[in-house]
Formats: C-alpha cells, structure tokens, sequence
C-alpha cells in the first residue's frame, strides 16, 4: 500500500476532490475464486453488508473464504469525491475508506458471524490506522442496509467495546451507519490475494475474542 500520502484528517467536502462523473475504468463481471458476479442485484433471500477493517485486499480474502457467503467485492465508500480511483483515495482527499462488499445467504451465515470476523481480525481502537498503514482510508467502518444489521451491529460494539476494555484496551473508534455509496475499486485490486498469494496482508488486531 501507499504510505508517503497517509491522511489522518477527514478532509471537508469543499476540499475534497471534486471526483468524476462516471466509472473511469471497468471492473470484472465475476469474482475471480467464486465465479459469482462482482457486482450487480442481490440474489432473492440474500443479504448484503459492508465492512471497512484496513487494507481491502487482506480484509477481502477473509469473507470469500466464509461459507455461505456468496460473493465479495473491494471498493470505496463514506467519503465525498465521485467515482474515486486508487490513488485519489490513497491521498486522503476523498474522504472514502477502503471497504469491502460482503453478499451472502442468512440461511447459512449470520450477520454476526461475519460481525465476529470483523472485530477479531483488526484492531477497531487505532482510529485513521490500521498496522503500519495511517491515513483515513484505513479507517474502521461498519455499514448496514438493514434495520436488523443496525440493531446487531451497534449492540455487537458494545458487547466488544466491553471486551476489549477488559483487556485494557481504548476505546473503538469504528464508525457504524447506514451504507453509503460504493464505488469498486480497479480489477488489480479484487481478489488480490488470489491474484498474488503472497501479496501484502497488514491487519493488527487486538488478541481479544468476540465472547460467545
């Protein structure tokens, strides 16, 4: 990842970069290790949900390899700037954090299983930081598109907020709301690790369980 144009300030919408009005590149059809579409409508009965936990391209390889999730997709989401690329993104101008899309079957894998692997497999305390990667993309986020997501994802911080302050711990920092756009990220960057196996994969995290 980009280190030199780590930000660590949300920039205001006025000094954000002003962003374009269309895709300026394409993304693939399918995922590369699932073979389901990247994008494109939720299959009748599935869910979708969004997490931000550092970089994407470790965070990405996580939730494909879980069960009954259907199919998952890097990209850029919270900030201002229209149809970012990656290294708008990386300057900390755009107010978008690197997020991954997470589609799956309910039927098979609840939300708070993929909550569990949110919390267990970053460090939530470190605000604009993840490991060695600073800057607001880095960012811990957690974007719902339902009531029910809200309800389990605002009572699954508290839950691990306690956690981790018995562990003696801070505070978590990570930002929980209705999904906002998002915007994929360029073809080198979905499935990276499938791509490049051995590629770059910061995450810290906090050594704390999700308690059962």
């Amino acid at each position: 990842m980009i280190f030199s144009r780590a930000k660590t300030t949300m920039p205001a919408p006025d000094k954000s970069l002003p962003g374009h009005p269309s895709p300026t590149f394409d993304v693939p059809d399918k995922h590369a290790v699932l073979g389901t579409p990247l994008a494109g409508e939720v299959p009748e009965g599935f869910e979708e949900a969004y997490f931000g936990m550092g970089c994407f391209w470790g965070a990405e390889r996580r939730y494909w390899q879980v069960p009954g999730v259907w199919t998952t997709a890097v990209g850029y989401q919270g900030g201002t700037t229209t149809y970012p690329t990656y290294e708008e993104t990386c300057t900390g101008r755009t107010g978008h954090t690197e997020a991954v899309r997470v589609v799956y079957d309910p039927s098979k894998v609840s939300y708070l299983d993929l909550l569990r692997i949110f919390w267990e497999t970053h460090d939530p305390t470190q605000g604009f930081r993840q490991g060695n990667d600073v800057g607001t993309q880095y960012r811990s986020t957690l974007y719902w598109t339902t009531p029910e997501q809200r309800a389990i994802a605002e009572e699954s911080l508290q839950t691990y907020q306690k956690a981790v302050t018995a562990a003696g711990l801070g505070t978590i920092t990570t930002e929980i709301g209705p999904a906002p756009t998002f915007y994929y990220a360029e073809e080198p960057h979905q499935q990276y690790l499938a791509k490049v196996p051995h590629g770059y994969d910061c995450h810290a995290n906090t050594g704390v369980s999700y308690p059962d």
